[in-house]
């Protein structure tokens, strides 16, 4: 039998399906792997916007974690949105034998910022250092390097930064901003640099396409696949889920998943 991965998902859910631990499960499933939870918060959400969020309480947040690990034995952990201090740094300390892919969800596609100054700077000096992949978006990136981003130099300065600042891997994602061309930038472990470009699409059907961007990635790196590999594929996917969207409901509505 094929190695089927396990990848432990810590972030929040979404009751409209179209992004978080929703989209995770789905892309996982998609290539093949077998997802497991851990919910930080509970969302009324659809595709107009988000109506309510319930952060859950740390412990069992953390009782979720633990009971995975004890178990389970996740081959990569993939980390969406965290807004509790004590848990981001629950999981900085523990977690430190698996591989992390994480998706530092700081600001929404309209540029706000969603979580305050003192989880930004735990994710930066803590998290981000015991990361295998980080897949920051060109706002989220900017808050984290420091480095204003407005052209491919500047994400590839803000990508060696961040490498530099201690995260073994970096993936800045160009699809948002004010970029004519999409880049995503990799820098990885070894020093180097691997750019890839595709085309814009313009398209109303692109909630959850960084959560699912980043399981894909963590299902293929639990496949033991190259991590350039690794990207290249999971990209591919998410254009493909654009290109094929349903067209569900009546605001930004999910990609194709299958």
């Amino acid at each position: 039998m094929s190695l089927i991965p396990k990848i432990l998902v810590i972030a929040g859910s979404d009751s409209g399906g179209g992004a978080g631990i929703q989209a995770d499960i789905k892309a996982i499933s998609y290539f093949k792997g077998f997802a497991m939870t851990a919910v930080t918060a509970i969302t009324a959400q659809n595709t107009k916007g988000v109506q309510s969020i319930y952060p859950l309480p740390k412990e069992i947040v953390i009782d979720q974690i633990n009971s995975v690990m004890d178990d389970l034995t996740p081959d990569v952990v993939k980390i969406g949105m965290l807004a509790d201090i004590d848990i981001i740094n629950y999981i900085s300390t523990t977690i430190n034998d698996h591989k992390i892919i994480l998706d530092p969800v700081m600001v929404a596609t309209s540029g706000d910022i969603l979580v305050n100054e003192e989880i930004i700077d735990s994710i930066k000096n803590n998290l981000l250092k015991k990361s295998f992949l980080i897949t920051p978006n060109i706002y989220e990136a900017q808050i984290l390097s420091g480095i204003k981003i407005n052209n491919l130099e500047d994400q590839i300065a803000a990508g060696k930064k961040l490498k530099n600042n201690g995260c073994a891997n970096v993936l800045i994602k160009g699809g948002h901003g004010n970029l004519e061309d999409i880049h995503d930038v990799l820098i990885t472990s070894e020093e180097k640099q691997h750019i890839f470009k595709s085309k814009k699409i313009k398209s109303e059907n692109t909630h959850g396409t960084g959560c699912t961007l980043a399981s894909a990635i963590a299902a293929n790196i639990g496949h033991k696949n190259d991590i350039t590999e690794s990207i290249d594929v999971s990209i591919k996917y998410v254009q493909n889920g654009i290109n094929k969207a349903p067209g569900f409901g009546s605001g930004n509505g999910p990609i194709r998943h299958f």
